[in-house]
């Protein structure tokens, strides 16, 4: 036997659900970041990107560098950044300023993505007027 406080031979088995320190709440927060940064990159990006996905008359226009690249980083920044943006700020800040930080982040973050990632909106520009 362990003179030592919390020796699993004299207090029993740790319960993962018993969070004194707010370690559970705080990465249930950081899951909750990774949720809300996917769909607000999915919203943004799954519009922009509806007509290389269904590539127009007879799928001519397809563009399978949006389908298989461009769009699935989108995706993976979304759901990626803002937890990682979480942590880092959680560790100087209270969690309500942490929360400010990471929604200004993603909201900066969007913006920019629709200042920089234009996939083509229109036909292809070989389609002349028509007759």
């Amino acid at each position: 036997m362990s003179d030592h406080p919390g020796d699993p031979l004299i207090d029993g088995p740790h319960d993962p659900l018993d969070d004194e320190d707010g370690t559970l709440a705080e990465s249930s927060a950081g899951c909750a970041w990774a949720v809300v940064g996917l769909a607000a990159a999915s919203a943004v990006a799954l519009p922009r990107a509806a007509y290389s996905i269904e590539g127009g008359f007879e799928s001519h226009a397809r563009d399978w560098s949006v389908i298989l690249f461009e769009l699935p980083l989108v995706l993976l920044a979304g759901s990626a950044l803002p937890p990682l943006i979480w942590t880092a700020a959680r560790r100087r800040l209270p969690g309500w300023a942490a929360g400010l930080v990471c929604m200004a982040a993603l909201a900066l973050g969007l913006w920019g993505l629709t200042l920089v990632w234009h996939p083509r909106q229109e036909p292809d520009p070989g389609y002349g007027p028509g007759i």
